[in-house]
């Protein structure tokens, strides 16, 4: 039983980007006797910023670059949580340590989607096979990191955020990349046609080779069964593969809350409050569901581990309302001393941002800009007196104002022309 006198005792479940950034703002804001800290890491690695990963497989990052600040207090690596005794409010752990809360925070992020293909699972072999790799942590990275080189044969199956990062990484390490989307585009979350058509011809130009509306029906090994070595199409096709990366999506963890009897739909369900169903255990970051929506981003990760730190700590009234998350990435290449093989892609970077709703419905204004020659692309969609979402490719001169515009849903003012909003300044 977790101690009622004294310091709480709060413990975080969880050492990705929103565990980390709650540790430290609480650390920050509460009163040093007022609390003690536990943070459960189950990765052995420091804490790092998952959205770099496709910086380290690049080859532009070493895992250092990319690892999160200290934790402050008490934080643990390498230990799994295995289940929460609400009746005693203990965390047991598979190493067979006990850890007692007077509050607990699960942060446990989410795995990323096996698909289910033929050839994927054996029934007598636990894990991937060899050649088939997921990319969401630091030690699916570095093994990728360490299977590529130039002239291997890759293919990535997933064209959304995590699939062209990858396939773009791949691309710069020298590696012949093929990237099959099931959808019609890319990256269908952020992107109208359009956008994705432009994301498509810099792919290809990088040497990546892009099918869309491609379903994978298996995997095919070799004839000694030890590794994957071709991909096949739904039409039989087959694609020659020395590497499978699996980016096809993640789901939320949400293990540990539905064996402890907590409410779960798609995610851990939460209130304003970040409380889960039980008052003494809260959730954020990609695990959490909050009003019908999970978010699986960086920015309302950080956003809601915010507000949880201000709650528990300075302000007993702090609500977290929802976050309106702005997408952006960017696919560089490396300067030419610093690429690892003289086989990896042109110096062409990628600058891509995109927000809100980006297909527009009927009665909506749109205003579009392209230019084909530098390869460049602008479109806002406005909605009455509201801007209600963009996409910028190649150039994002104008994306603070937009953003702060959109974030704000304030009017827009009615004297100022709407191509006035993709203009270098905003339109003010």
């Amino acid at each position: 039983m977790a101690a009622v006198g004294g310091a709480k005792e709060i413990v975080v479940i969880g050492g990705g980007t929103a565990g980390v950034r709650l540790a430290q703002r609480l650390a920050a804001t509460a009163p040093a006797d007022a609390v003690n800290l536990t943070l459960l890491g189950e990765e052995p690695h420091a804490p790092y910023n998952r959205v770099l990963l496709a910086e380290v497989l690049a080859g532009r990052y070493g895992p250092e670059v990319i690892a999160l600040p200290p934790v402050p207090g008490g934080e643990r690596r390498g230990v799994r949580a295995v289940r929460i005794d609400r009746a005693d409010r203990l965390v047991r752990c598979a190493d067979g340590g006990v850890v007692p809360y007077d509050r607990l925070i699960l942060a446990t992020g989410s795995n990323p989607v096996l698909p289910p293909l033929r050839g994927l699972r054996r029934p007598d072999h636990d894990g991937l096979p060899e050649g088939v790799h997921a990319f969401r942590t630091m030690d699916d990275c570095l093994a990728l990191s360490a299977a590529v080189r130039p002239g291997t044969r890759a293919v990535v199956i997933g064209g959304g955020l995590l699939g062209v990062s990858a396939a773009r990484a791949l691309a710069e390490r020298g590696a012949q990349v093929v990237l099959a989307q099931q959808g019609e585009h890319l990256m269908e979350r952020q992107l109208d046609r359009a956008g994705s058509r432009l994301l498509r011809d810099q792919l290809e130009a990088w040497g990546v080779e892009v099918h869309t509306e491609c379903r994978v029906r298996g995997l095919v090994r070799t004839a000694d069964d030890t590794r994957v070595a071709a991909v096949e199409l739904a039409d039989g096709f087959r694609l020659d593969a020395e590497l499978t990366v699996l980016a096809c999506g993640v789901r939320p963890r949400t293990g540990l809350a539905r064996a402890a009897g907590l409410d779960v739909r798609r995610g851990v369900v939460v209130d304003d409050e970040l409380r889960t169903s039980d008052p003494r255990i809260h959730a954020i970051g990609d695990c959490a569901e909050h009003d019908e929506r999970l978010y699986g981003l960086a920015g309302a990760a950080l956003e809601q581990a915010d507000a949880l730190a201000r709650l528990l700590t300075v302000d007993p009234s702090a609500r977290y309302t929802g976050t309106r998350s702005l997408t952006r990435l960017t696919l560089g290449a490396l300067a030419p001393e610093a690429r690892l093989s003289p086989e990896a892609s042109p110096e062409v970077p990628l600058d891509l941002a995109a927000f809100g709703e980006t297909t527009p419905l009927p009665g909506d204004d749109t205003v579009q800009l392209t230019d084909a020659t530098r390869g460049t692309y602008r479109k806002v969609v406005v909605r009455g007196d509201r801007l209600v979402g963009g996409v910028l490719l190649g150039d994002l001169a104008t994306v603070g104002t937009l953003a702060r515009t959109w974030e704000d849903d304030v009017p827009l003012p009615p004297t100022t022309p709407l191509l006035h909003l993709l203009t270098p300044d905003g339109g003010s």
